[in-house]
C-alpha cells in the first residue's frame, strides 16, 4: 500500500513537472532579450537592458514575484536581422525563456515575430513603433510606447502648424525607415502636402554624403530623420557645414537623444525629437522620480529617454506577473496583461484589452539646447 501511494505521488510529481511553464520554476522566471550591445546603435540596447535591470533588480532585492527571481538574459545582435531571429531561436529553444523582452529595434523585432508566433511566447515592449507589431493584432505582442504613426502626426501638425510645408526626409533604407517615412507621407496627405524630398543611409553605415547632396538640392525648410543616432549626426553635422541651406531637424525617438546630442555637441543645439516617455531629467511623475532614485544608483550613468522606456516596461512587465498569480502560465500572463485597462505606472498611463495591446499613446516634443541641455 505504501509502495502505491509512492508511487501515486511520483507519478503526480512528473506530471507536474511536464506540464510545467517553459521558463517558470519555483525560485526564478527567465526571460530573453535580443538587442545591440556593439556597433552604432549599441547606447540604445545598452540603455534599454540597463533602465528594465534597474526595476527588475530592484524586485528581486525585495523577494522577487511570487517568490520568483526575474532573470533576464540579453543577447547582442549588433541590430542585424539575422543575429536577432538567431538570438531568438537559442532563446525560445535553447534558453527556455518564458517571454521576450526589450527587443530593440524595427527590422530586429520583424525577424523574431514568425518565432514569436510560432511558440505563443509573449513578445513585450520592445523598442519600435512600428505597424509591423501592431497590425494586424496578434495576441503575442505588447507594446509599451506610441507609434512611428502617432510621433510622426505630432511632428507634421507641430511643423505645418508654423507654417513649414517644405519637408523631407532622411532615413535608413530598412523596415525601421520605412516605417517612419510611412508615417510621415500619412501625414503630410491629411493636409494635402506631398514628401518634398527623400534620401536613403544604409543600415550601421554614416556614409551620407549622396543624401545630404539630394536634400540640399530640394531647399526644404524641415527635414525628418527616421535613423538611429550616428547616421543621424553625421548627417545634420555634413548638412550644415556650409551653411546653403538651414532647415529645422526632426528625429523621432528611437534615435536615442543623449546619444544624439553627445554626438552633435554644439551643433545639436535646435535639432528637434519627439519622445514617447517624459523626460526624464524632470521630477515632476512619480515614475520619473522612482526611475532615477534606481537607475542613478550606480556610478557614471546619466538619466536618459531610452533607460526610462526600458524601466517603464519593466515596471509593467512585474506587474503583469504579479495579477497573473502564483500558478503562472504564458497564458494567465496574457490574460493578466489584457485586463490592465487602465494601469498607472506613476503618471504614466497603460492600457491594454483582449483586442488592443497597444499600452500608451504618449508623444511630448523637445529640443536640444545650449550645452546639450534638453528643453521641452
Amino acid at each position: 500500500m505504501k509502495i502505491s501511494i509512492y508511487l501515486t505521488m511520483l507519478l503526480f510529481s512528473m506530471s507536474a513537472l511536464c506540464h510545467a511553464e517553459n521558463g517558470v520554476t519555483s525560485n526564478t522566471i527567465t526571460i530573453g532579450q535580443s538587442a545591440a550591445f556593439t556597433g552604432p546603435a549599441q547606447q540604445l540596447g545598452i540603455g534599454m537592458r540597463d533602465g528594465a535591470l534597474a526595476y527588475f533588480d530592484h524586485i528581486n532585492s525585495q523577494g522577487g514575484v511570487n517568490g520568483r527571481q526575474i532573470k533576464l538574459i540579453s543577447l547582442d545582435d549588433g541590430y542585424n536581422p539575422d543575429n536577432a531571429a538567431a538570438n531568438t531561436h537559442q532563446l525560445i529553444d535553447k534558453e527556455n525563456v518564458f517571454s521576450l523582452f526589450g527587443y530593440v529595434g524595427t527590422p530586429t523585432s520583424n525577424a523574431a515575430l514568425p518565432l514569436v508566433t510560432g511558440a505563443e511566447i509573449p513578445f513585450f515592449g520592445a523598442l519600435t513603433g512600428a505597424q509591423s507589431l501592431r497590425e494586424p493584432f496578434n495576441r503575442y505582442i505588447f507594446n509599451i510606447r506610441a507609434s512611428y504613426f502617432e510621433e510622426t502626426e505630432k511632428i507634421i501638425q507641430h511643423s505645418t502648424t508654423l507654417s513649414l510645408n517644405r519637408i523631407a526626409v532622411f532615413y535608413q533604407n530598412d523596415a525601421y525607415g520605412k516605417a517612419g517615412l510611412e508615417g510621415i507621407t500619412r501625414a503630410l496627405k491629411l493636409r494635402k502636402i506631398d514628401v518634398l524630398a527623400v534620401a536613403t543611409v544604409e543600415r550601421n553605415s554614416v556614409d551620407v554624403a549622396k543624401a545630404v547632396e539630394q536634400i540640399k538640392k530640394a531647399n526644404p525648410q524641415a527635414v525628418v530623420i527616421i535613423s538611429p543616432y550616428k547616421s543621424c549626426a553625421a548627417f545634420i553635422k555634413e548638412m550644415k557645414k556650409d551653411n546653403t541651406v538651414s532647415p529645422i531637424f526632426w528625429n523621432i525617438s528611437f534615435v536615442g537623444t543623449q546619444a544624439l546630442s553627445s554626438e552633435l555637441g554644439a551643433e545639436g543645439r535646435g535639432v528637434m525629437i519627439s519622445q514617447v516617455v517624459p523626460a526624464p531629467g524632470v521630477e515632476i511623475t512619480a515614475i520619473v522620480k522612482e526611475y532615477r532614485k534606481l537607475y542613478l544608483t550606480k556610478p557614471d550613468r546619466q538619466a536618459d529617454f531610452v533607460s526610462l522606456e526600458g524601466f517603464i516596461a519593466a515596471k509593467t512587465f512585474v506587474e503583469g506577473l504579479k495579477r497573473a498569480g502564483n500558478s503562472l502560465t504564458r497564458t494567465s500572463f496574457i490574460h493578466a496583461l489584457e485586463g490592465m485597462n487602465k494601469y498607472d505606472a506613476g503618471g504614466f498611463e497603460i492600457k491594454f484589452s483582449p483586442t488592443n495591446h497597444n499600452g500608451s499613446h504618449f508623444v511630448d516634443l523637445t529640443v536640444i539646447g545650449k550645452d546639450t541641455k534638453l528643453m521641452n
